[in-house]
Formats: structure tokens, sequence, C-alpha cells
């Protein structure tokens, strides 16, 4: 497996530059772009990953949230699905096969089976759109209340119906409500396109993300499962580093990182 870093898990002060310089310097092997409007800023980011020997596997978008696809507003689902066409023709230029996805967002006046129609309809838009760029459309499980299970969320993979269309598999976001280990082996490797990782506390814990890997994310189960269905591509970390000890903090996720590759399993005490 080889170890990523998202755009937004280091310092946000620094500079493209300074930001894929400390990647490499922390031993990573790709780092997952942040969607950028200009082309011209999308070639600099590649140019610079390219010098810092980096790969840059997949984009990552926002928008997402505050427009989502599930919208009613017609609107703002062209405004994202623009965007979204945007990121596969970027990734198409860049040599980036994944770009992620949130679907759908439910909120308090939303109906479930409109959201689910809804997003539905939008992602087999752009499944075509992904389809004439080779580039994947990875859907992310999030907290976004909606596609809670795996079977349900294997279920909206199958109805979009795309070799382009595929999970974007998050583990410490599975956490909230069941078992990525689960998850994983449900969804298997046909459904699974990448995976990010990051840490999450349960109860007698303060329930939520850490900054750290080494959590109540059951990582042995989880590598045990992604072995068991064959999956040998990235492991990217999602966990913002911020404040005096940031670069540090990149350091040691990449170290927390590689202990999982290599079979070195921790947990927070209770």
């Amino acid at each position: 497996m080889k170890k990523g870093i998202s755009w937004f898990s280091l310092p946000p002060e620094l500079s493209a530059e300074q930001k894929l310089s400390l990647a490499k310097r922390a031993g990573y092997d790709g780092v997952e772009l942040q969607a950028v409007r200009s082309e011209t800023e999308l070639l600099d980011l590649k140019d610079q990953a390219r010098k810092a020997a980096l790969e840059t596997p997949s984009i990552i978008e926002t928008i997402h949230w505050k427009c989502p696809l599930s919208s009613s507003n017609g609107e703002i689902r062209a405004k994202t699905r623009q965007a979204f066409e945007q990121n596969l023709e970027h990734a198409s230029r860049i040599g980036a096969n994944t770009v992620l996805c949130v679907p759908g967002v439910m909120t308090p006046d939303s109906s479930y089976v409109e959201v689910y129609e809804t997003a539905l309809q939008e992602i087999r838009n752009l499944a075509r759109v992904a389809e004439s760029f080779k580039v994947t459309l990875a859907i992310e499980n999030v907290w976004n209340r909606f596609l809670l299970s795996p079977l349900e969320f294997a279920r909206f993979l199958e109805e979009v119906n795309s070799p382009y269309v595929r999970a974007y598999f998050d583990c410490g976001n599975a956490c909230l409500y069941g078992y990525p280990q689960d998850w994983i082996k449900t969804l298997g490797r046909d459904k699974i396109a990448k995976v990010h990782v990051k840490g999450f506390l349960d109860y007698p814990h303060t329930i939520g993300f850490s900054k750290s890997l080494i959590s109540d994310v059951p990582w042995e189960p989880i590598m045990k499962a992604l072995s068991q269905i064959g999956y040998d591509d990235y492991l990217t970390v999602e966990i913002k580093a911020e404040g005096q000890e940031a670069g540090a903090k990149v350091f040691q996720y990449s170290e927390e990182l590689s202990g999982l590759i290599h079979g070195e399993f921790k947990t927070v005490s209770p």
C-alpha cells in the first residue's frame, strides 16, 4: 500500500511548494490535491508535485457541502455538477485517477427519498463525464446522515451502474455508525477505489475525531479486511495539522501510517 496525505492535512499557512516539500520529507508517496478552478494553478501544483517526486493520485472537492448535489434547487445542483465536471477533467490532465465526491446531504427539511433519488440522478449524470475522462468519481462515506449502512451504500453504487463510480472509504467516519472492517468486506475491492484514514475516539472517551491514528479505530481487523479483498492502493491521512506543532504532526501521522502498513496496531487506553 502507498502512503498519502490530504492537502487539508498540511499546515494551511505554508505555500504550496512548502506543503509538498514537507509531505515528501515526512515520507509520503503522494498528496491528495485540493480542487482548484484555475487550470494555471492546477498545472503549477502538478509541476511542483513532480519536482518534489510526489504522486497526485486524487483530488478532493468541498463545494458539495455548501451546495449539495441533492439540493432541491436546480441552480445549486448545476453549480456543483459543473465543479465536478471540471475536477474530473483536471484529474485527467494531471494523471490523478480519482475525484472524491459527497453525493448528498440530509437536512432537517429534506426527504430521504428525494435526497436519494436526486443524488442518484446527479451521480449518474457525472458518471458519463467520469467515463469520458477515464477518472473514477469516488463517493465518500461521511457524516451527512445519508447512505448509513454498507448495504445501502453498495446498493447506491450498483444503481449508478458505472465502473467509474466507486467508493472512497473513510475508516474513521464509519466508526460512528458501524464497523469499518464490515464495510470493507461488504463493499469489496470492486467497489472501493481509495481509502481515507483518521483517528476516532469512542465512549468512554469524548466521541469524535482525534489528532492521531492511535485511537479507538480497530486498525487490526481493518488492515486484515483490506488485505483479504486485495486492496493495495493509497491509504490517505485526513487529519488536520494545525498550530505550532503542525509540521511535527505531519511526520507523526506518517510514522503512524507506516506502523499500520507494517502490522503495528496501537489503540488508546480506556
